[in-house]
């Protein structure tokens, strides 16, 4: 039922081909989805500069596909705070598009950073470097990529409060299910890499450019990684995305 279905499947971890994107954007979002889950990604970075510069350094085919999508109704979020209440206004937009307006197509984009970038990194790397001291209070681990109980309620009871689509079922895999894209921003990347390096927590003593890279190659599956947050948000608007924060 509208997009409870869609499954976003798992970002290739290795080095591919880039892949020509299509002339016609995708038209439904099962079409996008299934699109972005063979669009290539790149972990396998070794260093990056502060400001990219080359379409290989970011995810330009997968971001592609989402600014040639062609239903008119879409929505970019400007996300910043891990701590906010993002992943439940995000999920209510969701729900009202498809069920109250009847828009079953409808794509929810989350333009990630700030400290909200620290959700879009494995745990890995919040033990590695500690993540949790940038996180603040509410998380001592990256509890916002951890399915919920409520991920294995039956989907077709949309009503209910204690469903697949309610506030008990906010998790980042939840709403990737249904279709959202998740985009990473380097600028927060790298500037999280420098506060890092700045204050001692960098076991293998790497170059900020080095440690960006790391950052970088441990983006959770399905992310789709932009040139900056703030940068992108005008091509997303350009391209037909409302915006919204």
């Amino acid at each position: 039922m509208g997009g409870a279905e869609l499954t976003v499947g798992r970002a290739d971890a290795s080095p591919a081909k880039p892949e020509a994107v299509p002339s016609a954007g995708a038209a439904t979002l099962a079409e996008l989805t299934a699109r972005l889950a063979h669009a290539p990604r790149r972990r396998d970075f070794k260093s990056v500069p502060m400001i990219l510069n080359n379409p290989d350094q970011w995810d330009h085919e997968a971001l592609s596909e989402v600014l040639a999508y062609r239903p008119p109704t879409k929505q970019a979020w400007d996300v910043t705070d891990i701590a906010g209440p993002w992943l439940n206004v995000m999920r209510n937009s969701l729900n009202a598009q498809v069920w109250s307006f009847k828009h079953p197509d409808f794509l929810v984009v989350s333009e990630t950073h700030g400290t909200a970038q620290l959700a879009l990194y494995d745990q890995l790397m919040w033990d590695k470097y500690r993540l949790a001291k940038l996180a603040g209070k509410d998380f001592d681990r990256n509890t916002l990529i951890l399915e919920k109980p409520a991920a294995k309620s039956d989907p077709t009871d949309y009503e209910n409060p204690a469903g697949v689509f309610s506030g008990k079922n906010n998790s980042i895999p939840a709403l990737q299910k249904r279709g959202v894209v998740f985009m990473s921003c380097h600028n927060a990347i790298w500037e999280q890499a420098a506060k890092l390096a700045g204050m001692g927590v960098n076991p293998d003593k790497l170059s900020v450019d080095a440690l960006a890279a790391e950052l970088t190659n441990h983006l959770i599956p399905g992310v789709v990684l932009t040139p900056g947050a703030v940068a992108t948000l005008p091509e997303l608007q350009r391209a037909g995305f409302a915006y919204a924060r």
